[in-house]
């Protein structure tokens, strides 16, 4: 790989001390927490890291790069659970992503369908490339190793920026497994060429540089974490926790086609030995002693202040902004991204398949799915026509429907007069109704209308996950401000944290660990700690069947569900398919590939192994509730609801606070009965003919190719097997990732 890639981006660093002195006090002076408030300090000498206010500066820019977003996913930023292109190769929504097109076929050879460029991105700005990341935190290491600065110091800066360095790797190897590998500033020279390198070597570079970090941080932070204003840094269990993600990556079958059982035994008693330093650094699942039907569950996301459960974390502030460009707003948008049009957001529409695979109230999975066959069914029976009936608690803080609460601290009439006013009491109603009898049973169609205003900007099933619900959380993270929506940006200005690893996570990766290395006693044990957090009790065995002790097979199955669910709209699902190959199971491999290629472990096919059918060959659709035929037909207005103009009483909605939701729930659903029926309605693509299409996850996505732009700007960058060579006229890629 040329030089340019990394070095192109950044001119020579000529700032004085002083005017980065002058920014280091504008930012220590803006906010007391430190990652709520951002600067650009690049542009600096080798002497700024003489000084500990310096070094801190440049190790702010460092986090203001590299953290996580609420964003779509992109080069630069992992999927945090938004309809991206990764969520909605799921079960989470509907709607092809350009890596399940049955009809467009990604390439590396032009701008059109392209491959997605996790790679280079805009080489031309050093806040807009990756390797421009990994350049200044190689030029952060540099400076502080030859610092003066004392050894603690030293080890409290170079430990996080040893983290933020293997993070840009790490998402990096998932993609592409062996890219260049650049531990040092180089001077931008066109001639100077770093090789790719295999993904063993990228692993183990990205391994070394967490376990330095760990080693780094250990004193500072093992001894209950950061405190006060610095809370939310990296700490010595939050490197221990993406380390184990990482081995539990190399351990899969996405790299590891054999099944070599080092790997899981390796990942296993490492990730074992390393939870006694998470959990010292104040980490564990969130539990307050009074969960209300999940309660705990939502509320480990709405906490501002120490959190047990954010192992890796971005803070937020609700700084309103509403003209111009400051600094110092940092929001969360996901508020605004998932509540309902009518109450200031703009509203995500769940798909009907997780839907219907959420666990029932005994914790199993609902009957007749065909899939996760090694997996016991409920004794309850999934209700179509009334999905929210004797669900998992988890079911109710995920999703919403017609007729749930769904409080806020706002009045959405003050925008828009015809907007429900009262937002401590505002209630779902997102039924709806069609100017068309045509229409009616058209699956295609979408000419529907839904309630209380929110006619055509309206989701069937909405996502809840992460909500800061009023019912749950009573001082809201969020400043509702009405104006906003005059701005474009909405009402909700959150300082929801945003949590990228959090411990539920780092318990389910060792649960995967300890199956995957055969003991699954202490797997289960992991899945128990989880379920009992969200509301399971030892009395049925935390919803748990009784044989995954013993049945390896059954076990894995077990933990990829609980990981679906407890991880659901958190952008971890489309990694779990991909490292598991859960689209056709491994038993395809891409043109050119090797023998090595082949998936000889679990029997040749995960998917038949773990008992899960193939994703490829599916179809996701939507429903939504639509007003019964006795009330016919609507209008187009706010007003124009029949079953409003037909006298027909609304109940009261469903209160999740109240313990017992039994009753409320049942009564919710004898009005469904007299009032809505279920409409399907067309998730995933057709043909021209209107002819279903289905999935299709090409074998050559699980490991991505280089764009011809990425090969355009760099001659000499080999690229993947399977993947079109741009410099070579279209030849398929010699580089094998997976060779050692």
């Amino acid at each position: 790989m040329e030089k340019k890639i990394y070095n192109k981006v950044v001119s020579a660093r000529t700032t004085s001390l002083l005017l980065l002195s002058i920014l280091v006090l504008s930012f220590t002076s803006c906010s007391d927490e430190f990652l709520q408030d951002k600067k650009n300090y690049g542009q600096v000498g080798a002497e700024i890291y003489n000084y500990y206010e310096g070094a801190q500066g440049r190790l702010y820019d460092l986090y203001s790069m590299c953290l996580p977003t609420v964003a779509n996913m992109d080069w630069r930023y992992p999927s945090i659970g938004l309809n991206d292109d990764a969520a909605k190769s799921t079960e989470e929504y509907t709607g092809f992503s350009s890596f399940v097109n049955p009809e467009i076929e990604l390439s590396s050879m032009g701008s059109t369908n392209s491959v997605p460029d996790f790679f280079m991105a805009n080489s031309g700005n050093i806040q807009e490339a990756v390797y421009g990341h990994i350049r200044d935190c190689n030029d952060l290491i540099r400076g502080v190793s030859e610092s003066d600065l004392t050894q603690e110091q030293k080890d409290e800066v170079l430990g996080q920026a040893y983290f933020l360095r293997a993070w840009v790797y790490y998402n990096l190897f998932k993609w592409y497994g062996g890219v260049p590998l650049v531990d040092e500033v180089q001077n931008p020279t066109e001639d100077a060429i770093t090789p790719r390198s295999s993904a063993k070597a990228t692993y183990e570079f990205i391994l070394n540089d967490l376990k330095r970090s760990a080693d780094m941080l250990r004193a500072q932070t093992a001894n209950g974490g950061w405190n006060g204003s610095n809370w939310g840094r990296i700490t010595s269990g939050t490197a221990l926790a993406l380390k184990g993600r990482l081995m539990l990556l190399w351990a899969s079958p996405l790299f590891n086609r054999s099944n070599d059982q080092s790997r899981w035994t390796n990942a296993y008693n490492e990730m074992k030995a390393d939870l006694s330093t998470i959990n010292a650094c104040g980490y564990g699942l969130y539990q307050t002693g009074s969960n209300v039907n999940g309660s705990d569950f939502a509320k480990q996301f709405l906490q501002s202040t120490k959190n047990p459960e954010a192992v890796f974390v971005t803070l937020y502030n609700k700084t309103i902004i509403l003209t111009g460009i400051d600094d110092a707003a940092k929001n969360n948008p996901w508020e605004r991204y998932i509540r309902p049009d009518n109450t200031g957001g703009n509203g995500l529409g769940a798909g009907l398949m997780l839907v219907q695979m959420f666990p029932m109230a005994d914790g199993k999975l609902p009957a007749g799915l065909g899939t996760y066959t090694k997996l016991e069914t409920s004794s309850y029976t999934y209700e179509s026509e009334y999905p929210f009936m004797n669900r998992d608690p988890r079911f109710y803080r995920t999703f919403a429907f017609p007729g749930f609460r769904w409080a806020y601290n706002g009045n959405a009439a003050e925008h828009d007069a015809h907007n429900p006013s009262d937002g401590r009491n505002y209630v779902l109603w997102n039924y709806v109704w069609y100017t068309d009898l045509n229409d009616q049973g058209n699956p295609e169609s979408g000419n529907s209308y839904a309630a209380d205003n929110l006619l055509g900007s309206k989701q069937g099933i909405y996502v809840r996950k992460r909500s800061d619900d009023l019912d749950v959380n009573s001082s809201p993270l969020y400043e509702y401000n009405s104006m906003g929506w005059k701005s474009g940006a909405g009402p909700f200005y959150s300082a929801a944290p945003l949590i990228e690893l959090r411990y539920a996570e780092v318990l389910l990766n060792l649960a995967e660990a300890a199956c995957g290395a055969n003991d699954m006693s202490y797997a289960v044990e992991q899945l128990q700690k989880i379920r009992a957090r969200a509301g399971y009790t030892a009395e049925n065995n935390y919803g748990l069947q009784s044989n995954l002790s013993g049945d390896q097979a059954a076990c894995m199955s077990a933990i990829l569900y609980e990981r679906q669910i407890e991880l659901a709209y958190e952008g971890k699902r489309f990694d779990d398919m991909r490292r598991w190959m859960l689209y056709d199971g491994g038993t395809q491999v891409p043109t050119g590939a090797p023998s090595t290629w082949t998936l000889t472990g679990w029997g040749g096919n995960t998917c038949s192994w773990l008992g899960f059918k193939p994703f490829n060959g599916q179809r996701r659709e939507s429903i939504e509730f639509r007003v019964a035929d006795k009330y016919g037909v609507g209008t187009t207005q706010w007003d124009g609801d029949p079953l409003l103009k037909a006298g027909t009483e609304r109940p009261a909605g469903v209160n999740f606070s109240v313990g017992d939701m039994n009753e409320q729930l049942e009564a919710l659903k004898a009005w469904y009965q007299d009032n809505l029926v279920v409409k399907e309605r067309k998730g995933d693509g057709r043909d021209s003919q209107h002819n279903d299409l289905y999935i299709n996850f090409r074998p050559k996505y699980y490991l991505l190719g280089f764009s011809s732009g990425v090969q355009n700007q760099n001659k000499s960058l080999p690229q993947t097997i399977g993947w079109e060579d741009y410099n070579n006229g279209g030849a398929n890629g010699t580089f094998d990732p997976l060779a050692e």
